[in-house]
């Protein structure tokens, strides 16, 4: 099923007749905001009043001019401009394909740093997100040379790739803020844990290493066994609450996000908008069959 979701979210006919058809922009709207910036600061405004952090991502990735990933910085800065003015808790998220990766390694380079800047210039922070094992390495050198530069960019790493505990120790020593995730991308055996009790393993072993660390990290799943490990290991290790945050993703495990920030834990949620949702919706499909389920419902609600 995820193999198949995954294909399909890479079929452009597919594609096409998704974002005409209705039932599937309501079905998104469950984990998407919406296509505009009004959307998402209504979204980022309701859940502040709840005590729960946010992070914005502008939807889309892999542009194929640089028209279009300059076009990207500019609604990525009005982002942060929006995000000031109307005084919200709230950060930014960012892929670099959508800067313009694809194109020239420099150019989503320079992309980046004109966000960084803006984003120093308003207080904020950008994460930087990761994307398949193709570009795990330009990613996180263009992270660090940015990093050296402004300092307000963290990391993703992923649990998924058998590389991520050497990625996440170079990281630890540039003092780069880290978001770790299970990720979402179907790799070869001989890069990733096939299997889900490795990727997990392996998570709650960079969790303890991300915890233990002077830094401010983020521990990004909706795993309830990895959250209470999560608990359990910053408890017996006496690290305050605030010193890391949980995160995930708008939509998925609501009661989880609550039940956290009750218990004085900060939550982050993950907030997608905009126009380029469909890759985005499929990925969340392909995740968990539950997410499936949640659609089949809908359909026939329409």
């Amino acid at each position: 099923m995820r193999a198949l979701l995954l294909f399909l979210a890479r079929m452009e006919g597919f594609k096409n007749f998704a974002l005409n058809f209705k039932f599937f922009r309501n079905a998104a709207s469950r984990f998407v905001a919406g296509e505009t910036v009004e959307d998402a600061v209504r979204v980022v405004r309701q859940l502040n009043q709840q005590k729960i952090l946010c992070t914005l991502d502008l939807l889309g990735e892999n542009t194929l001019t640089r028209e279009d990933a300059t076009k990207a910085v500019e609604e990525v800065i009005e982002v942060l401009d929006r995000i000031q003015s109307e005084n919200l808790d709230c950060t930014v998220s960012v892929k670099l394909t959508q800067l313009g990766l694809d194109l020239d390694k420099d150019f989503a380079l320079r992309n980046l740093m004109q966000i960084a800047e803006h984003a120093r210039e308003k207080g904020n922070f950008v994460r930087v997100d990761m994307e398949n094992s193709r570009y795990t390495q330009s990613t996180l050198n263009i992270v660090a040379r940015t990093y050296e530069q402004f300092g307000n960019v963290g990391a993703v790493i992923q649990s998924a790739l058998r590389r991520s505990e050497q990625d996440t120790m170079r990281m630890l020593q540039k003092g780069i803020r880290i978001r770790l995730v299970k990720g979402a991308y179907l790799e070869p055996a001989s890069i990733a844990f096939r299997k889900k009790r490795n990727t997990d393993a392996n998570f709650v072993k960079l969790m303890k290493l991300l915890l233990a660390d002077e830094s401010y990290h983020a521990i990004a799943t909706h795993d309830e066994s990895i959250i209470l490990a999560t608990e359990e290991y910053a408890r017996t290790r006496n690290i305050l609450k605030d010193r890391f945050e949980f995160q995930m993703l708008y939509g998925i495990r609501r009661d989880l996000q609550f039940r956290l920030a009750k218990d004085c834990y900060r939550v982050r949620v993950y907030i997608p908008f905009g126009r380029h949702w469909y890759a985005y919706f499929m990925r969340r499909l392909a995740e968990r069959p539950a997410n499936v389920a949640f659609l089949v419902r809908n359909l026939f609600k329409e």
